[in-house]
Order: C-alpha cells, then sequence, then structure tokens
C-alpha cells in the first residue's frame, strides 16, 4: 500500500524526536517509507514495520502506525542488513 500522508509529530517527546535520538531525519524515514524493500510485523511492538536503505546507505527499520493511507511513525533506527 502506498500511503498518500505521513503524519509527524514535532512536539517535544514526539516521533520527530524520537527518529532525531537514533541519528535519522524525518526525510529518510520518508524515503524508506516510499522505498522500502521490505514489511512485516515488529516482534517487540506488534506493529508494522518497514525496511529499507536511507540515501547515505545505512539500513533501518521503520516502526509505524497505519489508518488507511495514512502513516505515523513511531520509530525508526539503524540495523544490520539481513
Amino acid at each position: 500500500m502506498r500511503w498518500t500522508q505521513v503524519v509527524w509529530d514535532p512536539t517535544p517527546g514526539g516521533n520527530v524526536a524520537h527518529v532525531e535520538e537514533h541519528g535519522l531525519t524525518t526525510d529518510e524515514v520518508d524515503h524508506v517509507l516510499q522505498h522500502h524493500d521490505r514489511r512485516a510485523v515488529s516482534k517487540s511492538s506488534g506493529r508494522g514495520c518497514v525496511f529499507g536503505h536511507v540515501p547515505d546507505g545505512r539500513y533501518i527499520i521503520v516502526v509505524f502506525e497505519e489508518n488507511g493511507h495514512v502513516v505515523v511513525p513511531v520509530t525508526a533506527y539503524e540495523i544490520s542488513e539481513p
């Protein structure tokens, strides 16, 4: 499914701050949401997740919640490639 809206919360403690804590930007997360190479369910949270490369080559996971065509990133962080 292609999402038509990504919801970012810039308030303290929101998802923008959470991905930045992991050394990522919202642009990098947006890139992987649109160009992921694998989709799964997070084993720890049960939420949806996607995997892919950010433009600089790092491989990341993006954990999200979705409602139809709207996606809300919850967290994202770098991982080792499978």
